[in-house]
């Protein structure tokens, strides 16, 4: 799927490129000539075609993402892990610190929610699209790090913490890390 995402943004860079850098010159030198040279027709449909392909294969891979979200992890079936944002666990003492764990993710929100958002931006109120899209995050985030941990053979996840920055527009990048210790 990536393989095709990325055939499609080339495409579409490279015509883009082309139509703007070639095209818009050469109809500035031509512009009496109606017959569009068959260069600038291909770099057109680069253009669209790329931007049609990029599109479709995120929707497929948001629909295998959706399907892949709905189905528990099979760690979290396994055995828990306990997640703490202390050092103390009253009552237990650990045995073995197993080192760093972590999980990352980028979210952003589409189009429609963006613009959702910025209405509600001007009018006041929770931003309710983006509420939801950092708690999806910061889920993700963390069934990742407890996964590691899990592979690790951890019994909790001590000094666990979030950390969240701005990517690009409204996409946030979210990351969940701790120790991950055993315990008596």
């Amino acid at each position: 799927m990536k393989v095709f995402r990325h055939i499609g943004s080339v495409a579409f860079v490279l015509g883009l490129f082309t139509a703007v850098f070639a095209g818009m010159p050469w109809y500035v030198m031509v512009a009496d000539e109606p017959v569009v040279p068959w260069w600038l027709r291909i770099a057109v449909f680069c253009l669209l075609g790329g931007i049609l392909v990029v599109l479709a294969t995120l929707a497929l891979e948001q629909r295998v993402h959706t399907a892949s979200v709905e189905e528990p992890l099979a760690s979290e079936s396994d055995r828990t892990v306990l997640l703490l944002n202390s050092d103390l666990l009253p009552g237990r003492e650990i045995t073995e610190i197993l080192g760093l764990v972590q999980g990352h993710t980028v979210f952003a929100v589409w189009l429609g929610k963006d613009l959702s958002a910025i209405v509600r931006l001007i009018l006041g109120g929770e931003l309710t699209e983006y509420t939801e899209m950092m708690g999806s995050a910061r889920s993700t985030a963390t069934e990742r790090m407890t996964a590691k941990a899990v592979e690790m053979g951890a019994d909790a996840v001590i000094n666990v913490r979030y950390m969240t920055t701005s990517v690009v527009g409204t996409a946030a990048e979210l990351l969940a890390y701790g120790t991950a210790v055993k315990l008596s």
